[in-house]
């Protein structure tokens, strides 16, 4: 079996080489950032299928630009830092992936969404298209709301070099003093915050829409912020800046004053792309990334759009039959409006599978009863994102308010919601709850929930252990599984976990629960071993892993291991996957699938035949970590098992509908490439539907 690996280096968490290369996976290792391009194609494919409705196919373009600038902000930096012949090769891999994907993205919009949103009365217009009364429209439009908005800058060697802001867009000019002779450079930021696509009334017919770029009323009126001056040479473009901060960890560094120092100092960390739209001017091009110290491979000349994640806004127009039909999510059927919540989980664990049942009904419901409860003692939260709008935060300020003892551990250090987390930390302790912020080393990546009741047989707790985050918003779209139980082997484990966190001692042992990163990896470790042993004793074996990312290398060694003793092994990883399946003598038994479409697949589900024929009688895990290096050895996280029988008929419901499925579901073949499957014309069920409407149709027939 694979050891326990040593811990990675403190910028680069990701599964170091030297365990890649000590566990001989080389034959079967596929580079996580190559597969993470390949995950971000199967998204890209989903604005170009035209089985998807029109509003989708456009939020699917934003989506995959979104992910894109989210993989520059946190992979490119730390890919470049050790400028190492492996590594250089690996960037030009990227770049060489990636150039087709944003050729097949413009022509998708410019040939394909433009047209068919046009037929649908939708018209994307260019300036140029315009008449001119809408020009006229447009123009009073930037005299009245967006002017005010701009700072015209000048780039000169007597002023500043003006700022630029990560994601920011913004245009450049020549300024022309024509009775000077003098010419200068200009540029002018475009407002995020105002909308990018401004609607337009004047000539459009009823029942149409017409928009056109805000960046485009900008460049068109941009005269007018310069007068007296003759612009030439617009150029439009966006810069990206590296999101991966480094600070000194020093050990008695105060967290907050440290994620504070992370959040200014991310402003001002390097610019690792360059993007340019059309025929940029080349003494600009060059400029700039002069300026900011980049390669040729790091600038990017776009045919289409520049910024693809504005069609957010276009995704989100009231437009009910361009889009997928409705959902509402169900209420689980042990938890009606008018049943006692702690009642009802006393009958027995619950488990509860979002988007399809009610998170609010759920998970929500059993934060904000037991704030109102007079029999609670206490609530106790780990908190990762939570997001604006959250109930969870003012249930718990509630709480507190009324007397009951809170406590709250909330992780700072969640990538771009530290602000966030910051706030809700201040409002928390305003009201006297107990908040524990972590520390430097470790992230809380947790999603529990703990009450705490005083019942007539003395204390009673309770507990939620999920796969996602206390957050309402995601709740909606992301899928995801939690339990709710009041079982003292669980909930007793979920106590101590909560000692250990928000006070000081070491890791304690646990019973049940599989806790990061003291035991989480050794026992799935020795889980995968038993089935291995199992399988060459002739008994049941069989492994289903259900998450986001594979990457940890002693689990794929352990895996392959199994796969060499003839374990079936069935992986459903919505991301990337450094296993290849298929590879003789290493990983024969193993398939690999992706599922993409309506909902993101977030669950984190395990099964073990641990023996048994009946996959009933297997063992089922569900928690917060993917079977990834940093997830198992540099994050508090939870899995626990699902016992109840009604819990794990519905998790092998979950993963057989998955594994049936050949609408939205891609398989990784033995060259770690993607193919997407396609139903058999005579199909039904799931493999037709797709899991999402599979599970959508199972849940709406179970309601009536």
């Amino acid at each position: 079996m694979a050891r326990v690996l040593a811990p990675a280096p403190a910028r680069l968490q990701d599964a170091p080489e030297s365990a890649i290369r000590e566990a001989a996976l080389s034959t079967v290792w596929v580079d996580r950032d190559l597969g993470w391009m390949e995950f971000n194609r199967r998204v890209l494919n989903e604005a170009l299928d035209e089985r998807t409705p029109l509003l989708e196919r456009a939020k699917f373009l934003a989506i995959f630009t979104s992910n894109l600038d989210e993989f520059f902000m946190k992979r490119m930096a730390v890919l470049r830092e050790h400028r190492t012949p492996e590594r250089q090769q690996l960037i030009a891999r990227i770049r060489e992936r990636l150039e087709p994907m944003l050729r097949q993205r413009a022509e998708c919009f410019r040939d394909r969404l433009v047209p068919e949103l046009a037929r649908h009365g939708i018209h994307l217009r260019h300036w140029e298209s315009l008449s001119e009364a809408q020009r006229r429209e447009a123009s009073a439009y930037f005299d009245t709301q967006v002017s005010a908005a701009l700072t015209p800058l000048v780039i000169q060697p007597s002023q500043p070099f003006p700022f630029f802001s990560n994601l920011s867009l913004s245009i450049s000019f020549q300024l022309h003093d024509d009775r000077t002779g003098e010419s200068v450079d200009a540029r002018v930021k475009v407002p995020s915050e105002l909308a990018q696509w401004v609607p337009i009334t004047t000539e459009v017919r009823p029942g149409e829409r017409l928009f056109v770029r805000l960046h485009e009323i900008i460049q068109e009126n941009a005269h007018k912020l310069y007068p007296g001056m003759r612009l030439t040479s617009p150029t439009l473009f966006r810069l990206t800046r590296d999101a991966e901060v480094e600070l000194d960890d020093e050990k008695d560094r105060n967290v907050r004053d440290a994620v504070r120092e992370q959040i200014r100092q991310r402003r001002f960390e390097p610019v690792v792309r360059l993007e340019f739209a059309g025929a940029p001017d080349r003494r600009v091009q060059l400029m700039l990334q002069e300026r900011f110290g980049l390669l040729p491979r790091d600038v990017y000349v776009l045919t289409g759009e520049i910024d693809y994640s504005s069609l957010f806004e276009i995704a989100n127009l009231d437009l009910p039959e361009l889009r997928d039909a409705p959902w509402m999510p169900a209420a689980p059927s042990s938890l009606r409006a008018d049943t006692d919540m702690f009642e009802a989980i006393q009958a027995g664990d619950i488990l509860v599978h979002h988007p399809y049942e009610s998170f609010s009904d759920s998970v929500e419901r059993f934060i904000e009863t037991a704030a109102r409860d007079p029999r609670t003692l206490a609530i106790k939260m780990t908190v990762y994102r939570v997001g604006d709008d959250t109930p969870f935060v003012r249930s718990l300020i509630q709480a507190a308010e009324s007397g009951k003892q809170v406590a709250c551990v909330i992780e700072l250090k969640a990538r771009f919601d530290e602000e966030r987390n910051l706030h809700w930390a201040a409002e928390l302790e305003r009201v006297g709850a107990h908040v524990t912020v972590g520390d430097m080393s470790l992230k809380t990546h947790a999603k529990v929930a703990l009450v705490v009741r005083k019942e007539a047989g003395g204390l009673r707790t309770y507990a939620h252990v999920g796969t996602g985050n206390y957050h309402v918003r995601t709740a909606r779209i992301y899928s995801d599984v939690g339990l709710l139980t009041c079982d003292p082997a669980i909930t007793g484990d979920v106590v101590n976990l909560f000692h250990h966190l928000t006070g000081r001692s070491e890791p304690p042992d646990f019973q049940r629960l599989l806790v990061a990163p003291k035991t989480m990896r050794q026992r799935f470790l020795d889980l995968i071993a038993r089935e291995t042993a199992n399988q060459r004793a002739g008994r049941p074996a069989r492994i289903v892993g259900k998450m986001n990312q594979l990457e940890d290398p002693a689990i794929i060694a352990a895996l392959c291991e199994a796969s060499r003793a003839g374990v079936a092994i069935d992986l459903i990883v919505r991301g990337f996957c450094c296993l290849r399946p298929g590879v003789a003598g290493f990983s024969e038994s193993v398939s690999v699938r992706s599922v993409i479409g309506r909902f993101l697949e977030h669950s984190r589900i395990f099964y073990f035949a641990a023996g048994s024929a009946d996959p009933l009688e297997g063992e089922f895990f569900i928690g917060s970590a993917d079977w990834m290096f940093r997830n198992l050895s540099h994050r508090v996280e939870v899995v626990a098992p699902v016992v109840a029988r009604h819990g794990r008929e519905k998790l092998w419901e979950i993963l057989e509908i998955s594994l049936q499925d050949r609408r939205q579901a891609w398989v990784m073949g033995g060259d770690g490439e993607y193919t997407q499957l396609r139903p058999d014309p005579q199909a039904a069920g799931p493999e037709t539907l797709g899991t999402h409407q599979a599970l959508m149709d199972l849940t709406r027939r179970r309601a009536h």
